[in-house]
């Protein structure tokens, strides 16, 4: 289409594509762009340009934020606030529970180390040990307790409601100190939470496997005679043969003395923060002093899959380390 250009009083047409354009320096320029009073228009665009842009975008977010809440409310329909969607097998975790270890540190790693001549030292481990315990210390009874009255094999856990950990049976390795004012400090073991899952127990002495270690047989025997044999056992001894030289004069014991977790505590399938994992205290008496040692302790029930070494592959067991500076 053909466009008319201005007529002139000889009536010739004047077309503007050779008009020589308005020369500006920087600061006019970028004023013309914030505001053209000539064009009315502020920073490239007119009044109705830029309205009809805002409203184009705006109601592209909005479609955008309403198809957002769409995808997660189908999402949040398929979740249960109570327990995960995949179990065993079919989750990441799946049926084979770990074994974990306090206190941690966060810097340390593995390794628990003390001075015996410094209280700082043996301070941070009891208070990671205070943070620890604190949800075991609860009120186990009365109207108001989320946990079943004391459960042991004679008295299993109220329908709906899991056993509460007694504390009290942790003997030696209780607080203060848990033991690291002495040459014997303590760790707490812990099998951690897998939805469902039961042990397959070791409760008589046929069957056992071949390098199940002599105390654990003897718990069993002693446990059977009890008829309360029904524990996931626990063992534990230094990793390497330079460990377990540094134990020769030591020895491991366990509170509560059973060294297992009972079977009253098992299937977990309780709600969030209505179930504490069993513990079981692991005094480890007069090890060597001014060495570290590798310590690995072990679950022990027909239904866990025991793969030691690397701490990527390792499955039903925990390694941790010791190191006691009596300088």
């Amino acid at each position: 289409m053909a466009i008319r250009g201005k007529e002139n009083e000889n009536g010739v047409y004047e077309f503007p594509y050779m008009v020589k354009p308005v020369y500006r320096n920087k600061c006019e320029a970028f004023k013309a762009f914030l505001w053209n009073p000539s064009t009315r228009e502020a920073l490239g665009r007119t009044g109705p340009s830029w309205a009809k842009i805002l409203l184009f975008y705006v109601i592209f977010y909005i479609c955008l934020a309403a198809l957002f809440a769409i995808c997660m409310t189908g999402l949040y329909a398929t979740l249960n606030k109570e327990r995960p969607k995949y179990t065993h097998y079919d989750s990441i975790i799946g049926s084979n529970p770990g074994l974990g270890f306090r206190p941690l540190g966060d810097d340390e790693g593995a390794l628990i180390w003390y001075k015996l001549k410094d209280p700082k030292t043996s301070s941070y481990w009891v208070e990671l040990l205070e943070d620890f315990l604190k949800d075991y210390r609860i009120n186990s009874t009365g109207p108001d307790s989320k946990f079943s009255p004391d459960c042991n094999f004679q008295q299993p856990p109220v329908e709906g409601l899991a056993c509460p950990v007694n504390t009290a049976e942790f003997g030696p390795c209780s607080p203060p100190f848990y033991g690291y004012d002495t040459v014997s400090p303590c760790v707490f073991l812990k099998l951690n939470k897998v939805l469902e899952w039961e042990p397959e127990y070791y409760n008589t002495t046929e069957g056992l496997p071949p390098d199940m270690p002599p105390n654990v047989i003897e718990r069993i025997t002693a446990a059977k005679a009890r008829n309360e044999s029904n524990y996931v056992w626990i063992s534990c001894e230094g990793e390497y043969d330079a460990d377990k030289e540094h134990l020769s004069g030591a020895e491991f014991q366990f509170y509560p003395p059973s060294g297992g977790f009972p079977s009253y505590y098992y299937p977990y399938n309780h709600k969030k923060n209505a179930y504490l994992s069993p513990l079981i205290a692991v005094r480890i008496m007069n090890p060597a002093g001014g060495v570290m040692i590798n310590i690995e302790c072990r679950a022990w029930a027909r239904n866990i899959v025991y793969i030691g070494g690397s701490p990527h592959k390792r499955k039903g067991s925990v390694h941790f380390e010791i190191m006691r500076d009596d300088a």
